[in-house]
């Protein structure tokens, strides 16, 4: 017995976030049951697809966020004895339901716990199960800009007129997902030791507002807004062009910019007025990403970065994601995995992000089919 084997996980919910942290949980070990309404989560039509034709077995994103998972299909309004009795069996109960949708299925901890005390209930929604926004929808894009974290992206710009953007995807629920399983696995480790379950009342608004480092802080000390507009106090830094691709540069250090000036051989315009100290670099930082870029240009990134590397400069090669895919690094630690799915053949997962002694984390099974595993 290993890792979280034993564990009792109900996971009731659609897309990302109630997935995302029952599947940390699933490939440690746990036995993760994962309701559907009868019609499916909504992620299996959301892709990608194979040849961009839609297929609910064969949606990436839904066989991502579901491996390690048996699935049923109940339709939780009509039949309550049905949810009671998984939630007497179950553990940890994990959903993102928003609060009147909870009370249209009979989610309701204090009935649950009425039927079994040790139940850790986790409940994911975008603004708490408390307060005047409580009922209100939400999508990712909501939630980026409600947190603050879309504010602040991209930085550095310099035209006001351009909005503020959010990350690629689903990433308010990945990251609410994430601490939902922080969250959820504290309190169970609680509950083992005293018998008594817990409710946590997780919003992801909240959540995505805690990681906006000094951003907030700016605010509460001096009164200032952090704002994505204005430039970089250091220069370069961006993205530059290669032969076969993009790579990353900072410089962060005058020392810094003498050896990257020394690696470029020391060109005419490195001792122009203009560029001779930060500020003035920082100033005319437009004309000087021409000139540095149309030498970055004449490499190739991995070239240019093991260059970098041996003169201790801030280099970075930009991966896409086929570079990623054939990155020696993930590949040396066993990241992708290969999945066997009866619908949607041979596919290659992202694996365990981390490595333990005792292997605990492995995909035993891909993502169910609807109504998979129905009795």
């Amino acid at each position: 017995m290993t890792g979280l084997a034993g564990v009792k996980i109900l996971e009731l919910g659609t897309m990302v976030s109630a997935a995302y942290a029952t599947k940390l949980m699933a490939d440690l070990g746990a036995d993760v049951l994962k309701v559907e309404e009868p019609t499916g989560d909504p992620a299996r039509l959301r892709g990608p697809f194979p040849g961009g034709m839609v297929d609910p077995e064969q949606s990436g994103l839904f066989l991502a966020l579901n491996t390690n998972k048996r699935g049923i299909t109940l339709d939780l309004g009509r039949h309550r004895e049905e949810l009671l009795r998984l939630v007497k069996w179950a553990d940890i109960l994990v959903h993102n339901y928003s609060p009147r949708d909870m009370a249209a299925r009979g989610i309701d901890y204090q009935t649950f716990r009425a039927i079994n005390p040790r139940l850790v209930m986790c409940s994911i929604t975008p603004f708490g199960l408390t307060g005047p926004h409580k009922d209100y929808v939400a999508h990712d894009l909501t939630l980026s800009h409600a947190g603050g974290w879309a504010w602040l992206s991209p930085g550095a710009l310099d035209n006001a007129a351009l909005p503020p953007l959010k990350a690629f995807g689903q990433q308010c629920g990945f990251q609410g997902g994430l601490a939902a399983a922080t969250a959820t696995l504290g309190a169970y480790y609680r509950a083992l030791g005293t018998g008594t379950g817990e409710h946590i009342d997780l919003s992801v608004q909240s959540f995505i507002a805690s990681f906006l480092e000094q951003a907030v802080v700016y605010y509460s000390y001096l009164g200032r807004i952090a704002s994505r507009l204005g430039q970089r106090y250091m220069y370069p830094w961006g993205m530059y062009e290669c032969q076969d691709g993009l790579i990353f540069l900072v410089v962060a250090e005058e020392d810094q910019w003498e050896r990257l000036v020394a690696l470029m051989g020391t060109p005419e315009w490195t001792t122009w007025e203009i560029f001779a100290d930060r500020a003035g670099r920082i100033k005319n930082q437009d004309a000087l990403k021409i000139y540095v870029e149309e030498w970055t240009r004449q490499w190739k990134v991995e070239d240019l970065f093991h260059a970098g590397q041996a003169r201790r400069l801030c280099f970075a090669p930009v991966l896409t994601m086929a570079g990623l895919a054939r990155q020696e690094q993930l590949l040396t630690r066993d990241f992708f995995a290969e999945v066997t799915h009866p619908h949607a053949g041979k596919l290659t997962h992202l694996g365990q992000p981390y490595l333990l002694h005792e292997p605990w984390w492995h995909i035993r099974r891909p993502a169910p089919l609807l109504g998979q595993h129905n009795e």
